[in-house]
Formats: structure tokens, sequence, C-alpha cells
């Protein structure tokens, strides 16, 4: 157990590092520094759920865009917050039922995507909302899993 203790710890700090990166860290705000907060918000966002989403499988099925751009999107924006289903439970044990999982997800989605879109460092996009939730449902039917449970108490 303490093997496995030690593993999670050393790696979920890793990922919060790379997660840090990912969403917040870079030159993404630059273009947008001579607009209100106001005009930046309402140019970065998006509430029209599966708006984005729809874009990227048109592109896919109909090649207007590089099949690089929407394979990135989509699958980063789901494997992006996949180790967070496994990492949750395993180190808050009130998060083992998926709806108290489910409800802790959802604001802490809000919050970053709010984050990103305060700092100008990315935008508020339902379709991420939904593909970022999609990643941590699965990580967190990983972690439901008989074998991943055994694995854990090793």
């Amino acid at each position: 157990m303490k093997t496995v203790k030690l593993f999670f710890n050393v790696s979920f700090v890793f990922y919060l590092l790379a997660l840090i990166m990912l969403l917040f860290l870079g030159n993404r705000g630059y273009m947008w520094a001579d607009l209100s907060l106001l005009e930046y918000i309402k140019s970065s966002s998006n509430v029209v759920p599966f708006k984005t989403i729809n874009t990227y499988f048109q592109a896919i099925f109909d090649g207007s865009m590089n099949l690089d751009i929407p394979i990135k999107n989509l699958g980063g924006n789901i494997f992006m917050f996949l180790p967070m289903g496994i990492y949750m439970p395993f180190f808050i044990t009130k998060l083992t039922r998926v709806s108290i999982f489910t409800t802790f997800m959802i604001a802490l989605l809000f919050i970053i995507e709010t984050l990103q879109l305060l700092t100008r460092t990315g935008s508020f996009d339902i379709d991420d909302f939904i593909l970022n939730m999609l990643g941590a449902l699965l990580g967190y039917g990983i972690w439901k899993t008989l074998p991943f449970q055994k694995f854990v108490r090793q």
C-alpha cells in the first residue's frame, strides 16, 4: 500500500503541473490584449452545447480541416481529465459515489473554464467542459473496476 500511495502522490504532482501548463501557461492571450475583458469574454466564449464538437466531427468527415486539429481537440480534452477520475477518489474518499464525484467535477471544471477566461489564457467553451467531464467519468469508471481496486489495495 505504501508503494501505491507514493506512486499516486508523485504522479499526481506531475499530472497537476502538466495540467497547469496546458490550461494556464503559454501565450494564448497576447492577441486579445487590446480588447476589454468584456469584449474578450464575448469573443472567447461558447455556451452552445456541441457547437465546437459538431464542427470538429463535420471536419473529420468532410475534410474541411487538417485531421490533426479535431482529433487533438476532441481526444485531448477527454484525455486531459481522465486521470482526474482516478486521482480524486483516491485522495478524497468522499468522492467514491458517482453523484458526489460528478458534482465535484462540475464545480471544478466550471472554476477552471472561468479562470481561463478571466486570466485570458483560454476560453469558456461548454464543449471543452463536456469533453473534460466525459474524460473524468471515464477515469472514474476505470477507478471503480475490480482490477484497479485490487491494484490500489496492494
